[in-house]
């Protein structure tokens, strides 16, 4: 459903700064947050804010998570991703994955982001903070090893790990407190596209 007065261009707008923060967000989770071995942030800050703009802005915010991670996380500090984009393009697929898993899950299951029940925080948690942060992992572990030898067990378990402590304590308190200030907003997604 349309919103009545909507702004020409604002999803266009709004795209573009959502890619502009997530982009930021994910050069300083990996620029300034100490890292493994093989290089992958302790804790990725900017998976959280992802995973949120794309369950309040719908898939604008899943693009813009797309383009943070390769750029952010990708292209402008991981050396190795820099010199193979190719690889760049399909690792960054571990971000879409990690923001659209929640977004289907909540949508498909008519969640209520403001969390006022078990219900709506148990698929938030399941498919927000636990599942998409597995495949994501899984994702970007195997994806990396094509460009050297990883110890994908290693950049797996601290992706995952320190994506579901990042998660589980921003994700679900920022939709509890901040979802209904974002629906009064001509912004907000109801589905995917709106």
């Amino acid at each position: 459903m349309r919103h009545a007065q909507e702004p020409t261009y604002s999803f266009v707008i709004l795209t573009f700064v959502l890619i502009l923060l997530d982009t930021a967000l994910a050069y300083i989770s990996v620029k300034f947050i100490p890292a493994n071995a093989s290089g992958v942030s302790l804790f990725f800050i900017a998976v959280a804010f992802m995973i949120l703009f794309t369950l309040w802005f719908g898939v604008y915010g899943a693009i813009a998570a797309y383009v943070g991670t390769l750029v952010g996380a990708g292209l402008l500090v991981t050396e190795s991703l820099s010199r193979h984009p190719e690889i760049a393009v399909i690792w960054a697929v571990a971000g879409l994955l990690q923001v659209l898993i929640p977004l289907i899950a909540t949508r498909i299951l008519d969640v209520d982001l403001a969390m006022e029940n078990k219900r709506d925080w148990t698929i938030v948690l399941l498919f927000g903070v636990l599942i998409n942060n597995l495949i994501g992992a899984a994702w970007g572990a195997s994806t990396l090893s094509l460009l050297s030898p990883v110890n994908i067990a290693a950049v797996f378990s601290t992706w995952l790990i320190g994506n579901i402590i990042v998660t589980i304590l921003i994700v679900p308190l920022a939709l509890r407190f901040g979802t209904e200030k974002v629906r009064r907003s001509k912004l907000y997604v109801k589905k995917y596209w709106d």
